[in-house]
């Protein structure tokens, strides 16, 4: 295995025997090294091969400033994530998380710590990626002996969200949390009533809508059109049904989206489930 660029001490950007390029970690691996030697396997802590080569070079740019401690503490948490979500994640989250981490850090050192908007929608909706972004606070404080705030949980929990998702932009899975927490409001007031969060009704529903949110960003939404179900469901519930148009409005008037007849449907058929249908 050749170094291709040496980065610090620690990091090397290197050709293994089947010339695929790979990120190798190991403290002090670089050291009295340079381009062209032999890399010292015994050192070897951590070898990363990503999906292309713009990733590739995008991690050896961010390597290339930040401590190797940093990195350890995102692919600690990145790891820990995996394990406890049984999940794979894109691997664009080493990039991205490390960044966030790194700046983070950054901005507590100078007392500029960030209020995350969404805490409490994350909390709600998320509730496995936001216990690993509690834990990731540990890792952090142990690591590099720093403390963050629960806001940081947050977003760590969005980057993770966002890497479950193929790498979908952060910015959707902002607006996807945002979408859900408006439609969720539209049907508290509709029906004057608090949503029960621990029912598996409530759980399924907010499924629902994240995937819907999810499509209607992506334009991924198409119609099929059961008329018969459709005029079933308007009969059947018609104050869910009612307020289902509400939730369409919303989405014409906010987002310039609008719901398909079989969105109409199972979305008619979730209110009324959710809410028992007390009117």
């Amino acid at each position: 295995m050749k170094i291709k660029k040496v980065l610090n001490n620690n990091v090397v950007w290197a050709e293994n025997e089947h010339a695929k390029e790979i990120v190798v970690m190991g403290r002090g691996i670089a050291f009295q090294k340079k381009v062209g030697d032999e890399v010292d396997e015994t050192k070897i802590e951590k070898t990363f091969v990503m999906q292309s080569d713009e990733m590739s070079e995008r991690l050896t740019e961010l390597l290339s400033e930040i401590s190797p401690e940093t990195f350890r503490a995102a692919d600690d948490i990145i790891q820990y994530a995996k394990e406890a979500l049984g999940a794979e994640l894109s691997d664009n989250i080493y990039i991205t998380l490390t960044d966030h981490i790194n700046f983070a850090v950054s901005r507590h050192k100078q007392g500029m710590d960030m209020k995350n908007a969404l805490l409490f929608e994350i909390k709600r909706f998320y509730h496995a990626e936001y216990r690993v972004g509690l834990k990731a606070l540990g890792i952090v404080q142990e690591e590099l002996g720093v403390l963050l705030g629960e806001d940081e949980a947050g977003f760590i929990a969005l980057h993770i969200v966002n890497a479950r998702q193929d790498g979908q932009q952060m910015r959707t899975t902002v607006q996807m949390t945002k979408i859900v927490q408006d439609i969720l409001n539209i049907v508290t007031y509709h029906y004057g009533m608090i949503l029960d969060e621990t029912s598996l009704n409530y759980t399924r529903f907010v499924t629902h809508l994240q995937y819907f949110a999810q499509r209607m960003l992506t334009n991924e939404i198409k119609e099929s059109g059961d008329d018969f179900l459709y005029e079933q469901v308007q009969i059947k519930y018609p104050e869910a049904f009612h307020c289902m148009l509400k939730v369409d409005q919303y989405l014409k008037s906010t987002h310039q989206a609008e719901l398909t007849r079989d969105e109409q449907v199972y979305l008619t058929i979730h209110i009324y489930r959710v809410t028992g249908d007390v009117k």
